[in-house]
């Protein structure tokens, strides 16, 4: 899957990271800039939940977050495991998954997150100008996170090779394993933000969503793997392991969205400006990079409908 760009600064060999990452900031001002932005942000929301919590007023929604976490974690497991027997599968099926991913994914962010987040906003502030203002700030710190953290963070994938600053101080291991977080993390945060508030109309559909998309997103990344030369075991357990970004994520995005009344909206628009940045950067232009466009489509279609149906039946 296509993140990232391959890092501009010169390396020295036995260079400490931080300071490959502080000429890397200094070589890509606007996007370090971003990420701070984006950064200081989100601590921010974390902190003000933080006192909220030490002044007894705990989420009400923490527990089902963490369980739609696991729950993510359990079908990227379930997804990896075929790997085991697997070498690999049709290269026209594997985009007609990851469409059918990416248009789950698609969905769930204009139903599951967008949608509500307007009403909540809309409720706090009584104006639609107001509260779609809201949401759209919150989108655009989810996608400058994003931004900020696949453009400083090593990672690798199995097109466009090694990027990000120091990825060549990594492991394969880990370069693989630092990009399967960049996509697993907005998953769990999105999870964890819709049931902050303890709504199920809202939680559930977009965790049965996402839970349903990380089988053959699980699948994908095990084969992609093994692909790329790693043994069957190592690929599978790999893949498993990416799944655990997921329940922490979760964490995260409960954090995120339970202090403040506002934070509620900005954390659903945080988590969807996350996940477009990831169907729209890194899903859909890795399923039309192999000619095989039509069927990814129409995987992206099915992802759609069944996510939308989703929604309407659980929501």
């Amino acid at each position: 899957m296509d993140v990232g760009s391959r890092s501009s600064v010169p390396l020295t060999v036995n260079e400490p990271w931080l300071q490959i990452g502080w000429r890397h900031m200094r070589a890509h001002p606007l996007t370090a800039t971003s990420l701070a932005i984006a950064l200081g942000a989100v601590l921010f929301l974390l902190l003000q939940s933080l006192l909220m919590v030490l002044g007894g007023t705990a989420s009400p929604g923490a527990r089902y977050g963490l369980l739609g976490g696991l729950a993510g974690f359990a079908t990227t497991a379930c997804g990896a495991l075929p790997a085991l027997f697997l070498r690999s599968i049709p290269q026209r099926v594997e985009d007609a998954m990851l469409g059918f991913a990416a248009g789950m994914m698609l969905a769930a962010s204009a139903f599951s997150l967008l949608l509500p987040g307007l009403n909540a906003a809309r409720e706090l502030t009584g104006s639609g100008g107001i509260a779609a203002a809201v949401v759209v700030f919150g989108m655009l710190l989810g996608v400058l996170l994003m931004l900020g953290l696949d453009e400083f963070t090593p990672h690798e994938h199995d097109k466009t090779g090694p990027c990000g600053p120091g990825y060549d101080h990594c492991s394969r291991v880990w370069l693989f394993v630092f990009a399967i977080a960049l996509h697993n993390l907005p998953e769990g945060m999105a999870i964890g933000v819709s049931f902050s508030q303890g709504d199920m109309s809202v939680g559930l559909p977009l965790t049965s969503a996402i839970a349903l998309q990380d089988i053959p997103e699980g699948l994908a990344v095990a084969l992609a793997l093994r692909a790329a030369g790693f043994r069957s075991l190592l690929a599978v357990l790999v893949a498993i392991a990416s799944g655990l970004l997921e329940p922490l994520g979760a964490l995260l995005g409960v954090g995120l969205a339970s202090g403040m009344p506002l934070a509620y909206p900005i954390g659903l628009g945080l988590a969807a400006g996350a996940m477009l940045f990831v169907v729209s950067h890194e899903v859909i232009p890795e399923t039309h990079r192999n000619g095989h466009q039509t069927f990814a489509t129409l995987g992206l279609m099915l992802g759609f409908a069944l996510m939308m149906t989703l929604d309407t039946a659980l929501g």
